[in-house]
């Protein structure tokens, strides 16, 4: 029997958000430790890994592995039905071929309960190799998704160097170009509006727009974000879920650019 509550269910359809663009389907993996999610996107660039600790739901309950294979699509609309203040709880059983949720709004006078088939996915785990990265930027997530939108209107790609002077983003294209540079913040009032570089060395990386941008639809999820980079090693973008987990995206540089 598998079995996770969550009072604070508007999180669960804020993970759906950030991930359904780049995924249509992908295997949720059920263990007593947790949830967690890794695919690669549809035209395999780049991977998106969410995990999900037991201890952060309400009620957490996996007698056994389990590997539920979703239609995300499917999925994003199941919890489209719940309200923003619902708590959600997933069940299956043990060998299901389907899963439960159920939505129950706060005072316990409406419950809803949605059935959805579960898919055979054949997916390979991919391992993460642990890095140490050269440079570790976190920002306030809403400034990187402005930065991310802004900048792609002058280019398909965005330059992110990372000195210690501070971290500038850049693009360049048919109407000109585009530099925003951002300084180690000295004080600030709230944690989530600081911006702070920890550099081992200094970084230049290419990345794709289209990627960045997709990866900012989880700044509803976190005040914060992490950027890690280190030379021809992919970027990682990683938010944290509330108390409950993280989910991190990995986008490999553009290698011998033209603008390099």
């Amino acid at each position: 029997m598998f079995e996770a509550r969550l009072v604070h269910g508007n999180l669960l359809k804020k993970v759906l958000d950030a991930i359904k663009d780049l995924l249509t389907e992908a295997s949720w993996d059920c263990a007593d430790s947790g949830i967690q999610l890794q695919a690669m996107d549809n035209s395999h660039v780049s991977l998106v890994s969410v995990n999900l600790r037991a201890e952060g739901f309400d009620k957490y309950r996996c007698d056994r592995n389990l590997i539920m294979g979703m239609d995300l699509t499917s999925m994003s609309k199941i919890l489209k039905c719940s309200a923003s203040d619902d708590i959600i709880t997933m069940k299956a059983q043990d060998n299901a071929d389907t899963v439960s949720f159920i939505f129950e709004s706060p005072s316990q006078e409406k419950v809803s309960d949605y059935q959805m088939k579960l898919m055979n996915l054949d997916q390979d785990h991919l391992g993460i190799p642990e890095t140490e990265y050269a440079c570790v930027i976190k920002m306030p997530s809403g400034e990187f998704a402005r930065i991310c939108r802004d900048l792609s209107n002058f280019g398909e790609n965005i330059v992110i160097a990372c000195s210690k002077e501070g971290v500038k983003f850049s693009a360049a294209g048919d109407i000109g170009t585009a530099n925003v540079k951002l300084a180690q913040t000295s004080s600030v009032d709230k944690e989530e509006d600081a911006v702070v570089i920890d550099m081992q060395e200094p970084v230049t990386l290419t990345f794709a727009c289209r990627y960045l941008n997709m990866f900012t639809k989880a700044t509803p999820l976190s005040p914060q974000v992490s950027l890690s980079m280190h030379p021809d090693v992919p970027l990682v973008v990683e938010y944290a879920i509330g108390e409950i987990g993280q989910i991190q995206y990995f986008l490999a540089p553009k290698i011998g650019d033209e603008d390099s």
